[in-house]
């Protein structure tokens, strides 16, 4: 199976965990860092991104920094992900949020 496949695959499964369990995850304990650990990072990693720094990388070029500074106006943000291309360059931030108890899906 290629990487592609694969990652299809994982992220079929999420999906399908997600929509049969629903309920639990619209309660109030169920919280972001949940939300995060078993949903976004498995996400992200099916399709590639280094999540856990299992490369060793240095902090300057890690794939992923989880909750980065930065500055948008005079203001210091911390976006729950940043990914970033070799080097550094950040590429997209990703901001988590639990599911919504009254979000209808």
């Amino acid at each position: 199976m290629d990487s592609k496949e694969e990652a299809l695959v994982k992220i079929t499964e999420l999906v399908r965990r997600f929509g049969e369990q629903i309920e639990s995850y619209k309660k109030s304990d169920y919280n972001e860092t949940l939300t995060r650990r078993d949903f976004i990072d498995p996400f992200f990693k099916a399709l590639g991104w280094d999540m856990d720094n299992e490369q060793g990388a240095a902090e300057s070029y890690r794939e992923v920094i989880h909750e980065d500074k930065i500055k948008v106006g005079g203001a210091t943000k911390a976006p729950d992900y940043s990914f970033r291309l070799n080097g550094g360059k950040r590429l997209f931030f990703v901001e988590a949020k639990k599911q919504s108890p009254f979000f209808p899906l």
